[in-house]
């Protein structure tokens, strides 16, 4: 008599059906930066770029765009493998771009760098000036900067 009908389900996991997203937001929930507020400052610095070009914080991306993130002395090159506006746990965020070789050979090169590296504060002779010494130093400033018109 009646046909049966099928409905299928139309809802998908929100990681998956997104096209492209503000840079920011895309920083923030891929772990990148712990707010967006720091994510949005961190774009506008130029410390992040997007195809190797300086953009603001409302740039939208896609998959398979590439970016390049600077933070401290650490560079990163990443291709993003998601879009997704919302923050997940760690392990959802690591699938969500891709380092490229370069850049992790890059990185390991430059924490072997660092490691072999000498100390700086070691370079010191004779450490902290005493009392003495700082009036030893101070003794010929004075003479040399002074703010008369003699």
């Amino acid at each position: 008599m009646g046909s049966a009908r099928t409905t299928t389900n139309l809802t998908m996991d929100p990681i998956h059906c997104m096209l492209s997203t503000r840079i920011d937001k895309w920083l923030w929930a891929a772990r990148f930066f712990k707010t967006r507020t720091l994510a949005t400052d961190e774009v506008q610095l130029g410390r992040v770029q997007w195809e190797g070009r300086d953009v603001k914080p409302a740039k939208d991306v896609k998959v398979g765009d590439t970016l390049t993130i600077s933070q401290g002395q650490m560079k990163r090159t990443i291709q993003i493998l998601m879009v997704s506006e919302q923050r997940g746990s760690a392990s959802v965020a690591q699938q969500m771009y891709a380092e490229t070789p370069e850049s992790i050979q890059a990185r390991l090169a430059a924490a072997e760098q660092r490691r072999l590296s000498p100390e700086p504060a070691h370079t010191i002779a004779g450490g902290r000036p005493t009392k003495r010494d700082r009036r030893a130093l101070q003794t010929g400033w004075n003479d040399r900067w002074s703010a008369s018109l003699d």
